[in-house]
């Protein structure tokens, strides 16, 4: 099975909007899928931002790819029916991958933990 990734713009602005964790090489932002859209329980999708801050398109690419393929090994880390934006960060250019892996396994984590106690919060009436 292959990664679910997001592709249109309006994906990536919807995610825009939920939780957030910044680690040295890159920003992940991720939001649960709304429950009435019908594809709320699917796996997790994935969209990558790599920006000309990070430099040319070869570099751009590369560093895209290094982050798909750490997604790839840590695909059983994301919570499924949820949509996450990764935002690489000039560092990930020459970031050792072990490294890279790490600082997303470790954003991965946090988010976890925060669906897990937003869920578990009462509902504000």
């Amino acid at each position: 099975m292959g990664l679910k990734t997001l592709k249109r713009r309006a994906e990536f602005l919807r995610v825009r909007g939920g939780l957030r964790w910044s680690t040295p090489s890159l920003v992940v932002e991720a939001k649960p899928r709304d429950p009435a859209d019908g594809d709320a329980g699917g796996g997790p999708r994935f969209g990558y931002t790599v920006s000309k801050k990070i430099g040319k398109a070869v570099v751009r690419n590369r560093t895209r790819r290094r982050l798909k393929a750490a997604t790839t090994e840590l695909l059983d880390a994301a919570r499924p029916g949820v949509d996450y934006v990764i935002i690489a960060r000039p560092e990930a250019v020459d970031r050792p991958y072990s490294d890279l892996k790490a600082d997303l396994a470790q954003a991965f984590a946090r988010i976890d933990r925060a669906v897990q106690s937003r869920k578990r919060r009462p509902e504000k009436t």
